[in-house]
């Protein structure tokens, strides 16, 4: 973890004197869970799949049961993952006197729930928002457990029209979820302070919200340990993880 000393000190000025604080989450934060990215490489029985295209509206009506699988595996994963200690940070952050720090994800795990926080937004869907495929009717059932990779399962049928029950995540070709991004927006325009974590910046239209926020005068500070699209117009980057900077930052603010 880092230490109070290695915070730059542009990022602990900003963070001591903001009140509204929003902070953005990429995959980078639920990675250092062990959470594998959407990107990473498949392995085993998923590794001749491309997996932007088991995410789209197409798979799911080409083999449903595949698509269920995959996802049912993939939920797997993230019930294994624990939140680390840049969520917790975060949720102690959120939990301070006076302090109105909003939360938007890109990430649809539940880590950061998990970890005591309130999630403003999760702008690509919630994995475990599961809803029917054709009336939208919220499922009353989860992901069956899965301890290895199947090439198959059914999905469940809605107890309301009998369609088939569907991850809630955003597909590829599909519309954010209503009112996310646009809440997610106004959060960030809105805010003293903007601090965008462990995202890539290439996946819009998430990917713009730190500019707009820019454009009204709020200060961006991004935290990743590599470079990023969002690197060259945040007004400071602190070159370090979520687990390591976070626990930094908030140990100085409350």
């Amino acid at each position: 973890m880092s230490t109070p000393e290695q915070i730059p000190t542009e990022v602990l000025e900003l963070a001591r004197s903001a009140r509204h604080v929003t902070v953005l989450t990429g995959a980078g934060m639920s990675a250092e869970s062990g959470v594998p990215t959407f990107r990473d490489a498949q392995t085993g029985l998923w590794e001749r799949f491309d997996p932007t295209e088991l995410a789209t509206p197409e798979a799911w009506e080409n083999d449903p049961a595949q698509c269920w699988a995959w996802y049912a595996w993939r939920a797997s994963l993230v019930r294994g993952a624990e939140p680390h200690p840049g969520h917790r940070a975060i949720a102690r952050w959120q939990a301070l006197p006076e302090i109105d720090l909003r939360i938007s994800t890109q990430n649809v795990d539940d880590l950061h729930e998990r970890a005591g926080a309130t999630v403003l937004a999760h702008v690509h869907g919630d994995l475990f928002a599961l809803r029917c495929a054709d009336c939208g009717a919220p499922a009353g059932v989860g992901y069956p457990p899965v301890r290895e990779p199947v090439a198959r399962l059914d999905p469940p049928v809605c107890q309301q029209c009998g369609g088939l029950i569907r991850p809630g995540v955003v597909w590829f070709g599909e519309a954010l979820p209503e009112g996310a991004f646009q809440d997610s927006v106004e959060a960030a325009q809105e805010a003293d302070l903007v601090v965008v974590v462990g995202t890539s910046g290439l996946v819009y239209p998430a990917a713009g919200i730190p500019d707009l926020a820019a454009a009204r005068g709020v200060p961006v500070i991004e935290i990743n340990p590599q470079p990023s699209e969002v690197s060259a117009s945040a007004d400071h980057v602190w070159r370090a993880t979520a687990g390591q900077a976070l626990p930094a930052l908030a140990a100085t603010l409350g």
